[in-house]
């Protein structure tokens, strides 16, 4: 239990950042798995660009770190290109 009136916010405050980390993570998580799924190199391009976007959009709002990001960007687009035509 807080003990001052600036903790019980901070607790308030806390549990919305926690539950809108979540909703960014879960959104990313969707991207990358699109491009995994993705049975032809257009759609697994297709599907990168947006992961790439929101991939940027995750770092930038610190849910992940940037080097994360960009880790993951890179393998994701071996691994498009190692798709057939």
């Amino acid at each position: 239990m807080p003990h001052h009136k600036s903790a019980a916010k901070r607790v308030i405050t806390n549990e919305k950042a926690r539950l809108r980390n979540i909703a960014v993570r879960s959104q990313m998580r969707s991207a990358v798995r699109a491009v995994r799924a993705a049975t032809t190199r257009a759609a697994a391009l297709a599907a990168y660009h947006r992961a790439v976007a929101i991939l940027d959009r995750t770092a930038a709002k610190g849910v992940i770190k940037k080097e994360t990001a960009s880790r993951q960007k890179s393998r994701l687009a071996l691994y498009a290109q190692k798709l057939p035509a």
